[in-house]
């Protein structure tokens, strides 16, 4: 931790770049905070378990000293004169008090249960995300029907799960008996009728709201009565997916993030009309499945692609002024102990993915400060989409 705030404070290139980046994020995670959005347990493991960050945006904060971030951002908006540069009310409060972010962090939150009994779960969705939630669940010792358009797409999905398994006997974690079991829980339909008696779907189909509309239409029309609908969506309206059938209570965001198997964070994402039995039952699903749940509203970004994304286009602008070169400002932000820099973690996430959950969270906010910049359009528009075309900002 030591080091971490010594980077950040340190009057050398490195504690300027990382200031500069870091103070606005930091800023909006109070803002999260302080409109009660979600809570600073559940922000902070959001960027940990979600980003493999080493501390979350409020106990950096706090490491930090709330005093010295205000100040740094005072000195930001006295030379930028963007809103969000100006510090966040619940920021200053947290200076002025001398209290913290993370001290009631430990708040006493009842370990969630089930409220609705489950035992068979559906996966709609052969792709990556389909496939090891499926697995997922499977591991943890629930019956799992997926549904995919064609037996090539269901062969897929148990090809994917089979070749992880293996890997996991391979490095001793699994035994051979283990592995038959996992894929024995695993049944392939190509009609989603199959999804009849299921207790909760998991939708993780292509990020068009038109088509997920369908599903969730459809999903009302063959689900039992009391079934759990949750959809995986990273960015489109959960209300939309709920008002599209006649049970809004029993829908649900379920955000695993990608490889599932691999990674702990779920955003489970609330609606207005969510009933509390589906969000608790949801949640303490997580916790039997390994994972580890934060809640939120339903708004563009939720936790996660929120904070993190005008962070990265944040690094963009930057670089495009010419007060710091890629590497500089990559090597920077890995000296605060971030698995990656921004522009090596925009190139392995895609910059048309990056490019898309920028321009709806402009959409979302209206924040002009979070207009995409321009060299992250125009990788974009000339086809360097990062690691999966083999250029992005960075060659490979």
């Amino acid at each position: 931790m030591a080091d971490i705030v010594d980077h950040v404070t340190a009057e050398d290139e490195g504690g300027r770049i990382a200031r500069t980046l870091l103070f606005p994020y930091l800023n909006h995670a109070a803002n999260m905070y302080g409109v009660g959005y979600a809570t600073a347990a559940d922000i902070d493991a959001g960027m940990r378990f979600g980003c493999g960050y080493p501390i979350g945006p409020l106990a950096l904060i706090d490491a930090l000293g709330a005093k010295t971030v205000v100040d740094g951002l005072n000195e930001q908006f006295a030379t930028t004169g963007d809103p969000l540069h100006r510090p966040d009310p619940k920021l200053v409060e947290i200076a002025d008090s001398g209290a913290s972010f993370t001290g009631d962090a430990a708040d006493g939150t009842p370990v969630p249960e089930v409220r609705r009994p489950v035992s068979k779960v559906g996966v709609v969705g052969t792709g990556t995300m389909a496939s090891g939630i499926a697995q997922v669940f499977a591991q943890a010792g629930y019956d799992v029907v997926y549904v995919g358009r064609s037996q090539e797409k269901l062969d897929g999905v148990v090809g994917y799960v089979t070749k992880n398994l293996d890997r996991s006997v391979a490095k001793g974690k699994l035994d051979a008996d283990a592995k038959d079991t996992i894929l024995g829980r695993l049944t392939g339909a190509t009609e989603r009728e199959a999804l009849a008696d299921v207790d909760l779907v998991v939708e993780a189909i292509a990020e068009d709201l038109d088509i997920k509309l369908e599903l969730f239409r459809d999903l009302d029309r063959i689900c039992k009565p009391g079934a759990i609908l949750a959809t995986t969506t990273s960015s489109l309206s959960i209300a939309a997916c709920a008002e599209a059938t006649s049970r809004p209570a029993d829908v649900i965001g379920m955000h695993f993030f990608n490889p599932a198997p691999v990674m702990k964070l779920v955003e489970v994402v609330t609606t207005d009309a969510t009933a509390a039995d589906v969000d608790e039952t949801v949640r303490a699903l997580c916790l039997a499945t390994g994972k580890h749940p934060v809640s939120c509203g339903d708004r563009a970004g939720f936790i996660v692609n929120a904070l993190l994304f005008p962070y990265l286009n944040d690094a963009i602008t930057l670089q495009e002024s010419g007060a710091a070169s890629m590497e500089q400002i990559d090597t920077a932000m890995k000296g605060t102990k971030l698995p990656m820099g921004p522009f090596e973690l925009l190139d392995v996430v895609g910059n048309d993915v990056s490019l898309a959950i920028q321009e709806t969270l402009v959409g979302e906010f209206g924040h002009e400060g979070w207009q995409p910049a321009a060299s992250l359009k125009q990788v974009v528009a000339e086809g360097r989409l990062g690691r999966k075309t083999g250029a992005g900002f960075h060659t490979y």
